[in-house]
């Protein structure tokens, strides 16, 4: 999905347009959501809470986190994945689309690890 012109209102015209800028505001919503969480758990280390209810914490912010990047990849894919496939030079399209492709293989097996 490109931005429109309404969606990059205010934005710095030098910055780059990547998959999830039209969607950065979300993303930085559920970051800002998911760093709330991480204060959490250090409180209830702070606070001797029970191990299993730090655990069940920990698990949601993980949760919370693979969420993001599975969105990101979505978008990586969606847009700069696409967009290497649409560049009109054949010999540079090869290499944009191996190369993109390979960034989001590559992101992926960091995400499983």
């Amino acid at each position: 999905m490109e931005p429109t012109e309404s969606l990059l209102d205010g934005a710095d015209a030098d910055a780059p347009i990547y998959g999830y800028t039209p969607n950065k505001a979300a993303y930085l919503r559920r970051l800002k959501r998911i760093e709330g969480q991480v204060r959490g758990i250090a409180r209830m280390v702070e606070d001797d809470k029970y191990c299993i209810d730090i655990l069940t914490q920990v698990s949601a912010v993980t949760k919370a986190l693979h969420a993001v990047s599975l969105g990101l990849l979505e978008e990586h894919i969606g847009h700069c994945v696409v967009g290497a496939a649409s560049e009109p030079d054949p010999d540079r399209r090869s290499e944009e689309i191996e190369s993109k492709v390979k960034e989001a293989s590559d992101a992926i097996g960091r995400l499983l690890r």
